[in-house]
């Protein structure tokens, strides 16, 4: 890997810098730049989601304390979530990194493409059946481990749509991803044999978004959302194709 430690703190700079501003695209846009850089999918995922329980932490613990939690849809999601979480990244320890490279940046095209989509749409959310909460919860479990990100996006947007108070969505999401990110992040310490690698890569994460965060209100302010999501959606879409054709 062709990268230092201040690169990478870098990277968490802007990723947080982003999501704070977008409310997502964290853990798909550093794990799309870490596989863009050679890291195979297990590393890539396993430093994203260590990186991410302490920010995951922060906000599930800040969403508590102003009461934005309803623990009916948490008690829904947590449980399917965290045994989708296991399952993705018990694949990508056991699968080689170079096989399932492709896959995992298959995922996170189409995740550039959503994104884009709704940077250039008036619609932005998907619309789910609330009773298959639970088998969806599971599959955003499995897709967020497989390729780095895509919880909030995928769980958030959907449960806004079946007229859920957006706080109480976007709140019980945050709070139940920190169990996603915890239970993930211990599948990999246990499975993971390069330990050392992926520790130092997650702590770089870790130091770039908590010197982002303050100014994430602040980009906000500054940038329009959809002109934002616009420039993020393109560059994972195009990282993702780079990552692509290497492999072809």
């Amino acid at each position: 890997m062709d990268i230092d430690f201040w690169q990478l703190i870098t990277l968490g700079f802007f990723a947080q810098l982003i999501d704070g501003a977008l409310g997502m695209a964290y853990g798909t846009l550093s794990a799309t730049v870490l596989l863009s850089l050679g890291l195979p999918p297990s590393i890539a995922s396993a430093s994203v989601h260590t990186a991410e329980i302490v920010t995951t932490g922060i906000s599930g613990a800040s969403h508590y304390w102003y009461k934005n939690i309803d623990f009916k849809i948490v008690k829904r999601i947590a449980i399917p979530g965290i045994i989708g979480a296991i399952i993705g990244a018990y694949i990508l320890t056991e699968i080689p990194g170079n096989v399932i490279k492709p896959y995992v940046s298959g995922y996170l095209f189409i995740l550039g493409i959503v994104i884009l989509l709704r940077a250039l749409s008036k619609i932005e959310k998907v619309k789910i059946f609330f009773k298959d909460l639970e088998i969806f919860a599971l599959f955003g479990g499995f897709l967020d481990t497989i390729g780095g990100g895509g919880w909030g996006p995928i769980l958030a947007s959907s449960l806004i749509a079946t007229g859920r108070t957006p706080r109480y969505v976007i709140g019980s999401v945050n709070f139940a991803e920190f169990f996603i990110s915890l239970t993930a992040s211990i599948v990999f310490i246990l499975t993971l044999n390069n330990f050392d690698t992926y520790w130092k890569i997650s702590l770089a994460l870790l130091i770039g978004g908590a010197i982002a965060a303050p100014f994430a209100a602040k980009i906000t302010q500054k940038i329009p959302r959809k002109l934002l999501m616009f420039f993020v959606g393109c560059l994972i879409v195009l990282l993702s194709l780079n990552n692509i054709f290497k492999f072809i």
